[in-house]
């Protein structure tokens, strides 16, 4: 980077938030499952929308690319560099501060910088709950979670990460602001601007601020780990609890035995907890406002008549056990880090055709193969990861025998993750041309100069 470009970066935010050595930037430029690394000019941390809106001015005079980073937890090398031409990361981290919390408007305004997990506890101490969950929450940050329209735990009740959102604040590739914090719940004006930059991966403009909904904190809560014979008693029995309990149903996620097997192993202070082994099992949560004992007894019935679904189950009588059980369902990413990973979403209906599907062909094609299933069955969201190392390397050949099953039962081939580097040439077999124009269109509308996040998504 030449003197002159680091002159006015020093003076819009500083020296030493700009990073230039590579022992400084290293961190930024290499994605979490270390799949993708690049080179940057520099990591540029601002700490306002002011000084991003600065540097992005900046960038698009100099016909600097900008790669927008949140937490870096991302999984399809959407938050770094691709090193095709001069990029700049610009970090949020430093844009950490909640901005007002209005309790009976039931919002919360925040900066993009926040982590997920810190918003949660604001949102406890006012007596509220933010339902966004996900298992990087300790490390990810609002800002990546809009851009990627982050899922979790509990899309089936509250929704997608989009669902979260009445405004926000970004900022334009060409450094303008637009300043839409509206915390209005009907605001019936034109074009529903916000929802272009949410789930866009910074490929649209640099979302710095975002007002967020809050719900009711529930007052009583259940988990139970439930084994069953495949996942087609899986999606019966949330039809059926559905019937039961109704919207108490938090989260409902699908768990293999080669998973809980491969976290065992993984983690040997977790164990069984059931008795003996069962091909599948279901973590479920719910939640409610009323007594705790009367969910639980609720829970209970709805689970004792089985009707032939469910083999066995096992009810948390503690926040201790609850967590425990947590604990397996967020260890499976870890347990089998090194395959080949599949974020994929088909109609709830035809989960069990999915895995099916897609495990007929794994095997016809790679005989012996192991398949790894679990996810959000409730939303039909399934992360459905395939062998191990050696496989990494026919990544290809895999992907192709999974995206056509999914493609086949009308899914998607990201359900919360997004496309980043990973994708990107794969949707293209999947999106209609006139969706692909569309989205053409709105980037060359809004980003001209093509500076925005380049190569990711489209």
């Amino acid at each position: 980077m030449d003197a002159r470009l680091q002159s006015a970066f020093d003076a819009l935010i500083g020296e030493r938030n700009v990073l230039t050595s590579a022992q400084d930037t290293a961190p930024y430029t290499t994605d979490w499952r270390k799949q993708y690394r690049a080179d940057a000019l520099c990591v540029l941390r601002p700490a306002s929308t002011a000084e991003v809106a600065g540097l992005v001015g900046l960038c698009a005079r100099e016909g600097i690319a900008v790669v927008p980073q949140g937490g870096n937890t991302g999984l399809c090398g959407g938050s770094v560099p691709t090193g095709a031409r001069p990029e700049v990361v610009i970090s949020l981290s430093r844009m950490n501060r909640i901005r007002a919390i209005d309790a009976l408007n039931d919002t919360m305004t925040v900066e993009a910088g926040c982590v997920l997990a810190a918003l949660q506890s604001a949102a406890a101490e006012a007596g509220r709950l933010f339902a966004l969950s996900l298992a990087a929450e300790g490390s990810c940050q609002i800002g990546g979670n809009l851009s990627t329209n982050a899922g979790g735990v509990n899309v089936l009740r509250y929704g997608n990460a989009r669902e979260q959102v009445l405004g926000l604040e970004v900022v334009l590739p060409d450094g303008r602001v637009w300043d839409g914090l509206r915390s209005l719940r009907k605001d019936n004006t034109g074009y529903d601007l916000k929802q272009l930059f949410i789930g866009a991966e910074g490929t649209l403009g640099i979302i710095t601020a975002a007002v967020l909904k809050l719900h009711p904190r529930p007052t009583a809560s259940a988990t139970a780990w439930i084994a069953l014979q495949s996942p087609a008693r899986a999606v019966a029995l949330l039809a059926r609890l559905r019937r039961h309990l109704g919207e108490r149903i938090s989260a409902f996620e699908l768990v293999s035995r080669l998973c809980l097997e491969a976290v065992m192993q993984h983690a040997p202070a977790i164990r069984d907890p059931l008795p003996r082994a069962h091909p599948w099992y279901v973590l479920a949560e719910f939640a409610d406002t009323g007594n705790a004992a009367a969910l639980a007894a609720q829970v209970e019935q709805a689970l004792s008549d089985r009707s032939g679904l469910v083999d066995d189950a096992v009810l948390a009588s503690s926040t201790s056990q609850s967590q425990a059980l947590w604990k397996i369902r967020e260890t499976i990413p870890e347990a089998q880090f090194a395959n080949v990973k599949h974020d994929v979403s088909v109609p709830v209906s035809r989960v069990p055709e999915l895995i099916e599907r897609a495990g007929a062909g794994l095997q016809s094609a790679f005989p012996g193969v192991q398949v790894y299933a679990f996810g959000h069955i409730g939303d039909g969201n399934v992360h459905y990861n395939v062998g191990d190392q050696s496989l990494v390397a026919r990544r290809a050949e895999v992907n192709r025998v999974v995206y056509d099953a999914v493609a086949a039962l009308g899914g998607s081939i990201s359900a919360e993750h997004g496309l980043g580097q990973l994708k990107r040439e794969e949707i293209r077999r999947h999106k209609d041309a006139i969706e692909l124009e569309l989205m053409r269109a709105l980037k060359r509308a809004l980003d001209p100069q093509g500076v925005m996040n380049p190569g990711k998504v489209l």
